[in-house]
């Protein structure tokens, strides 16, 4: 998480929220590809995996 975060990229969850850690699911990236990725995901993934 350091070395994107140091790059200016974030990282989230399936659901682009901060639960990440305990979750396991991880999107990481640019801030406008990482949005992209959480919108696109969000109508595929269950709603287990966007916990």
């Amino acid at each position: 998480e350091l070395l994107v975060r140091e790059s200016g990229g974030i990282v989230t969850d399936f659901a682009g929220g901060h639960n990440h850690f305990s979750s396991g699911n991880i999107v990481a990236g640019n801030p406008r590809i990482v949005k992209s990725i959480v919108q696109a995901m969000s109508n595929e993934i269950s709603d287990a995996l966007k916990r």
